[in-house]
């Protein structure tokens, strides 16, 4: 039972990734306007090469997570990129910046609730649990 529920949240978790990165890719000025809307004052320079790079990285570590091919790499990169988006999203928040998150393009995020910062954050929680969990049971049969 438990290699099932495991293979649901290794497809639930790749498949968001997946999702995430494709909308990025087909839509990098709305994924540039929503990395301005967090108001980091981060070079332009960096800022470009995110709305670039980051797609690529969000889709290949999603499939390796659904395939299992390279699982580990895969979850630790997804655990690293929630890292720095609950950091993002919970600075957002605090800063009562009225935006929406920019993580899985204008066709959820025009549900208001859905595409806050403020559920962006406890979502991505909630990932990184799934990513963590994932993770320490890969590791734990590796050994």
């Amino acid at each position: 039972m438990i290699t099932k529920v495991t293979f649901v949240l290794r497809c639930a978790l790749g498949a968001a990734f997946v999702w995430a990165g494709i909308v990025k890719v087909l839509g990098p000025a709305d994924f540039l306007v929503s990395i301005y809307g967090y108001e980091t004052y981060l070079p332009e320079t960096l800022l470009r090469v995110t709305v670039v790079v980051l797609p690529w990285i969000e889709i290949l570590s999603g499939i390796a997570i659904i395939t299992g091919i390279w699982l580990e790499t895969g979850l630790t990169i997804s655990a690293l990129l929630l890292s720095v988006f609950i950091v993002l999203t919970g600075q957002a928040w605090l800063r009562g910046l009225d935006i929406s998150c920019g993580c899985f393009g204008s066709m959820l995020e025009e549900q208001s609730f859905l595409g806050s910062v403020q559920f962006a954050f406890f979502r991505n929680l909630a990932m990184i649990g799934i990513a963590a969990a994932l993770l320490i049971r890969v590791r734990k049969r590796s050994t």
